[in-house]
């Protein structure tokens, strides 16, 4: 009997839970964005409620590099991640800036190419940013593979 591994699709996705200092952060940084207050990649991200349609605003870190632009939910499936792929646009707004976008949620293949060719290389590019991406985020940068499993990743269709 031959063995075979399963697809990468079909490995059960573990939960993570959101860290308790999330809510907290996001209470103080929601108003800091909104006037403006640059708070290195983050941005906000509003989407309308996959239930409620009501608009739903966070923030979240924007990933730019090479010509490509998207969003990692690195603490998984959020409310914010399971409304951005229900609706599959969003505005993101800094200060008085806001663009209208469409976003495409990526496959696993294709969001380990993300993480590889656009979240690495932002993230070696500072010591807090590699820091903050492997122990905050807790996403190993080193191995895409395994760092796309259960992390939502959206790319911003041009």
């Amino acid at each position: 009997m031959r063995m075979t591994m399963p697809e990468p699709r079909d490995r059960p996705i573990e939960a993570r839970q959101i860290p308790s200092w999330v809510p907290f952060f996001n209470l103080l940084a929601k108003p800091l964005l909104k006037l403006g207050v640059p708070m290195g990649p983050d941005v906000l991200i509003t989407v309308r409620g996959r239930k409620t349609g009501l608009p739903r605003t966070t923030p979240v870190t924007i990933c730019e590099y090479g010509g490509r632009r998207g969003f990692i939910s690195p603490f998984g499936e959020t409310d914010w991640a399971r409304n951005l792929r229900a609706a599959g646009i969003a505005t993101i707004s800094f200060g008085r800036r806001r663009e209208s976008v469409r976003v495409v949620e990526l496959g696993h293949a294709e969001a380990v190419a993300f993480i590889r060719d656009v979240i690495a290389p932002i993230a070696r590019t500072s010591r807090f940013g590699n820091w903050f991406v492997r122990n905050v985020d807790r996403i190993d940068i080193d191995d895409p593979e395994e760092a796309a499993f259960g992390r939502p990743v959206f790319e911003i269709l041009k």
